[in-house]
C-alpha cells in the first residue's frame, strides 16, 4: 500500500513538472512579478511574447494604462512615452479556454480581432466581459496566455498608483511612471 501511495505521489509530481509552462521574471521599479506562461494552450501568443522577451524589447518600457479594479497594461511604449516599433500582429487565441481571471496575463489589441503585437495586460479582477464569447470584434475576447505566480502584491500596488490624463491617448497614465526594467526567462 505504501508503494502505491508513493508511486502516485511521484507520478503527480512528475506530471506537474512536465505540465509547467515557461517562467518569466518581470522587474519593475515597483517590485518583481513572475509569470507562468501557457505554452500549450496559447502557443502562438507565448511564442510571440517570448520573442519580445528574448530581444529585450520590454526593457525600459512602461505600464502606460492603469485602471484600479480592472487591469494594468504595458509593453508598447518607452518612458517618453513613444510607441515602440513592433512585429506583425498575431492570431488571436482568445478561444483557447483560458479566462480573463484575476492575475492572468492577456494580450492587448485594437477592435480588430487579430491585432495584438507586444502590449499585454494583467487582470486585477475577474474580467468576464473580456472572455471569448463569439466571432465578432466585440465578442471574440482577449487572449489569456499566462498568470502571475509571484508578485501579485506588486501588481495590485501598481493598480493603485495615482493616474492622470496625459493626453487623449493616455487617459489612465500613471502620475509617476511604472517602469518595466527588464523581462527575462527563468531557467
Amino acid at each position: 500500500m505504501k508503494k502505491v501511495i508513493l508511486t502516485a505521489i511521484v507520478l503527480v509530481f512528475i506530471c506537474s513538472v512536465v505540465q509547467a509552462g515557461t517562467l518569466v521574471e518581470v522587474k519593475t521599479n515597483q517590485g518583481v512579478i513572475k509569470f507562468e506562461l501557457e505554452d500549450e494552450k496559447a502557443p502562438v501568443t507565448v511564442k510571440n511574447f517570448l520573442s519580445y522577451v528574448d530581444e529585450k524589447f520590454y526593457d525600459g518600457t512602461i505600464f502606460h494604462r492603469v485602471i484600479d479594479g480592472f487591469m494594468i497594461q504595458g509593453g508598447g511604449f518607452d518612458q517618453f512615452p513613444r510607441r515602440k516599433q513592433t512585429k506583425a500582429a498575431i492570431k488571436n487565441e482568445a478561444d483557447n479556454g483560458l479566462l480573463n481571471a484575476k492575475g492572468t496575463i492577456a494580450m492587448a489589441r485594437t477592435g480588430v480581432i487579430d491585432s495584438a503585437t507586444s502590449q499585454f495586460f494583467i487582470n486585477l479582477v475577474d474580467n468576464k466581459f473580456l472572455n471569448h464569447r463569439g466571432k465578432t470584434g466585440n465578442t471574440y475576447g482577449y487572449a489569456v496566455f499566462g498568470k502571475v505566480v509571484e508578485g501579485m502584491d506588486v501588481v495590485e500596488k501598481i493598480g493603485k498608483v495615482r493616474t492622470i490624463v496625459k493626453s487623449p491617448a493616455f487617459r489612465d497614465y500613471p502620475e509617476r511612471q511604472v517602469i518595466i526594467e527588464s523581462v527575462r526567462r527563468i531557467d
